[in-house]
């Protein structure tokens, strides 16, 4: 999005850092790099103040809705101990495992045999672990 005019600040930044903005989570001087955009970008202030509505729509519908107390416990322990591990510049592993099943009856075409005369497969199961 650009209104083809040339700004210190691209749109594409702007746009890029539009929710630290609407969410006042920005350094003053950042934020005013943006307002001063939003002042000469008509496309980029449009999306501003539909982003500002849309936030202004949800916590009136949402926000009267508390977050239970053990899943906000949950989430901000989570924060604490993602964060204490880039403190002390450790890596954080994340680690996804997935199960997958091929019957015999999904297959398609006829089974083939493996290498060396074995019989073929009825089924497989198949583990990965991605670190």
């Amino acid at each position: 999005m650009s209104c083809g005019d040339p700004h210190d600040t691209e749109c594409g930044e702007v746009l890029d850092h539009l929710y630290e903005f609407l969410d006042n989570e920005m350094a003053e001087g950042d934020c005013a790099k943006l307002r001063v955009h939003f002042d000469e970008c008509s496309p980029c202030l449009e999306k501003y103040g539909l982003e500002q509505a849309i936030k202004a729509l949800i916590k009136r519908s949402c926000g009267c809705d508390d977050t239970p107390a053990d899943l906000r416990g949950k989430v901000l322990a989570r924060i604490d101990s993602i964060r204490a591990g880039q403190r002390i510049g450790e890596a954080i592993v994340v680690t996804v495992e997935t199960t997958t099943t091929v019957t015999a009856a999904q297959a398609v075409g006829p089974p083939a045999e493996e290498p060396g005369g074995s019989a073929p497969y009825a089924a497989a199961e198949a583990r990965t672990s991605v670190e």
